[in-house]
């Protein structure tokens, strides 16, 4: 499978993308970063789902606690530099080992400030993976919150991705 990059065209070997907003519906936007590493899907999916390890590498998602197993209910803790730190109960809505890991969070009640987070592992011959974070959101608060999501948000993903980058190929984080 060939990786395609935001516009279209083939993905370059080392490319990533920085995450960016876009609009996906009435009300609805989604913030969207890759980046490609150079190990294979198994070794990026370890270092996702071994939350106990997310303090030593994670500059974004400081802590994760819980199965990763559908309809289980994880504790994620969120801290983009220079942003506030957020703590919330997602759902896991999928599992598919070494392919994706989504969850579905809310801040306050559904419907106020809504987020499906999804973590894609695509293959890219044997020992290369392209990482996709993304993000959908919706609810009231959007409009208000767009802002924060264009920044600090966005700057947590990429520094996640870069990060995971490191740790996945053997380098220092």
């Amino acid at each position: 499978m060939l990786a395609m990059s935001p516009n279209g065209a083939p993905a370059e070997p080392g490319n990533s993308s920085p995450a960016r907003v876009r609009s996906i519906g009435f009300n609805r936007k989604e913030l969207r970063s890759e980046i490609e590493i150079e190990a294979p899907p198994e070794r990026v999916w370890s270092i996702l789902t071994d939350f106990g390890r997310f303090p030593e590498w994670n500059p974004f998602i400081r802590s994760a606690s819980g199965k990763v197993v559908v309809k289980s209910k994880l504790t994620v803790t969120l801290h983009p530099s220079g942003g506030r730190a957020t703590t919330f109960k997602p759902s896991v809505l999928k599992v598919d080992p070494d392919r994706e890991l989504r969850w579905l969070g809310h801040i306050g009640v559904s419907g106020l400030f809504d987020g499906q987070h999804i973590f894609e592992l695509q293959p890219l011959g044997e020992a290369r993976t392209l990482f996709v974070q993304r993000e959908q959101f919706g609810g009231i608060l959007l409009p208000f919150l767009t802002r924060m999501l264009r920044n600090e948000t966005a700057r947590g993903f990429d520094e996640m991705n870069n990060a995971l980058k490191k740790r996945a190929e053997g380098r220092a984080v």
